[in-house]
């Protein structure tokens, strides 16, 4: 092994390959196509993720934040452009944590989700005030909803598609450790409700269902002694226990009824439905994590909680036993019953590194799986209905392809219903993007010019 390889493979798994940062923002123009782009795909497909310029932030999830996008239209790429979000962090204006032990939630690398709501981009990370940018990337400023919002905002928000409604919580190591948040239609802040729990945990994401909102609070507790280790801050503990916690849309500021369940942690739910008193939430389940590391990560996988309200009963069951990670629906089915899911296979590495994607059919408990065979590595897939009216699993599956060489990715379209057939069309870009977290099909007409 040369030197150079060497002093490569001493990098933690995140500075390395595929997740490299790249030193460049580019653009470019009507890019080449292989295949054919459904003429219905009007909009812009984003992605956001962590690319750290500055050297070793000391773990995956902290590095400063860059966005990834690509514009289509009529059957064509118009451009493709990459950006850094320019938080307080990247410029050096702030810092998490200052000498006095004081928090800045304006400190937030916005590295982790990208979304759009009541006519706004907001680059999101969980540690902090989202971040407000415009279609072509640039950063508008901090966005705190008028001043509404002084502490940290989920990366996963969810949006009601019934009401428009926001539904968003932040949870901190200082109390309050938990609260829960609702923006309306129009993007006001009209809801800030604390949630009370014994001990700061990192709750990564949640879930709604038309009647209720679902909390996780799950053993990966605060934890100086893992802050002293380096990484994350926090670490599993069994003995905390892990409970769903469920709240009434109708009654936000009455008690959240609990549910204790076998220790274990999710950072991302598929999605969550409820009929009457029965609830149902399928997330990508991880039997521990950071037990000795947070630079390690075991696999996940389908499962599933049924919580019967009447009985006070909460049961669960495995649906599969593939790897995965990133599972999403379509936007339109959050909080409602679903039957299709799609995720990010994944390798059982230590590293969460996509191997493939996978459809699953929940009514038939079959799954497809589109093979990336070891060289073409997708990033999270997010899907774009075929068209008004189309049904549940009609449509097309938007990701990013990383070349596990480490040339230039791809920007890819799958048909939701042939996904094993591999791409209907595939887009060379210009660099090659570090593999990141989640991100956001914007349709023309969602976000001002």
């Amino acid at each position: 092994m040369s030197e150079a390889s060497a002093n490569e493979a001493a990098l933690p798994f995140y500075l390395r390959g595929v997740h490299a940062p790249v030193p460049d923002e580019i653009e470019a123009f009507d890019l080449p196509i292989e295949g054919a782009i459904p003429p219905e795909i009007a909009g812009l497909y984003l992605r956001n993720g962590p690319n750290p310029l500055q050297g070793d932030p000391g773990h995956w999830f902290v590095g400063d934040g860059m966005l990834h996008a690509v514009e289509i239209r009529g059957g064509a790429v118009r451009s493709f452009r990459s950006r850094l979000v320019q938080t307080n962090k990247l410029r050096g204006l702030a810092h998490y944590v200052d000498r006095d032990g004081r928090v800045d939630f304006t400190a937030s690398p916005a590295n982790t989700h990208v979304v759009a709501h009541a006519g706004r981009l907001l680059a999101l990370a969980e540690n902090g005030l989202p971040w407000q940018v415009d279609r072509r990337l640039e950063t508008v400023g901090l966005h705190d909803f008028g001043g509404r919002l002084a502490g940290p905002m989920t990366a996963h928000p969810k949006i009601c598609p019934e009401t428009g409604e926001l539904h968003f919580f932040g949870y901190h190591f200082a109390e309050p450790y938990l609260v829960y948040h609702r923006v309306d239609a129009a993007g006001q802040l009209v809801l800030s409700q604390p949630i009370e729990i014994p001990r700061p945990v990192m709750m990564h994401d949640f879930a709604i269902t038309r009647d209720f909102v679902l909390f996780f609070d799950l053993p990966l507790v605060f934890s100086f002694e893992a802050a002293a280790r380096g990484g994350m801050p926090y670490a599993f503990d069994a003995k905390a226990g892990a409970r769903i916690g469920v709240l009434w849309r109708d009654a936000p500021m009455a008690p959240v009824r609990w549910f204790e369940i076998e220790p274990c942690y999710f950072f991302h739910p598929m999605n969550a439905s409820n009929e009457g008193d029965a609830i149902r939430v399928d997330v990508a389940r991880y039997p521990s994590l950071w037990s000795e590391s947070s630079g390690h990560f075991d696999s996940a996988y389908l499962h599933r909680y049924e919580i019967d309200l009447a009985e006070g009963s909460v049961r669960e069951k495995a649906l599969d036993d593939l790897a995965i990670e990133f599972p999403r629906v379509r936007e339109d089915r959050t909080g409602l019953a679903h039957r299709f899911g799609y995720a990010a296979s994944t390798r059982a590495d230590g590293a969460v590194v996509g191997s493939g994607l996978v459809r699953y059919d929940l009514e038939s408990g079959k799954r497809e799986v589109f093979d990336g065979r070891g060289t073409c590595l997708p990033s999270e897939a997010v899907f774009v209905p075929a068209g008004a009216g189309a049904s549940e699993g009609d449509g097309w599956l938007l990701a990013y392809l990383h070349d596990r060489a480490c040339g230039p990715s791809e920007f890819a379209i799958f048909d939701a219903t042939r996904l094993a057939a591999g791409p209907v069309a595939r887009v060379k870009l210009p660099q090659r993007i570090p593999l990141g977290f989640h991100g956001s099909f914007v349709a023309d007409g969602e976000i001002g010019d």
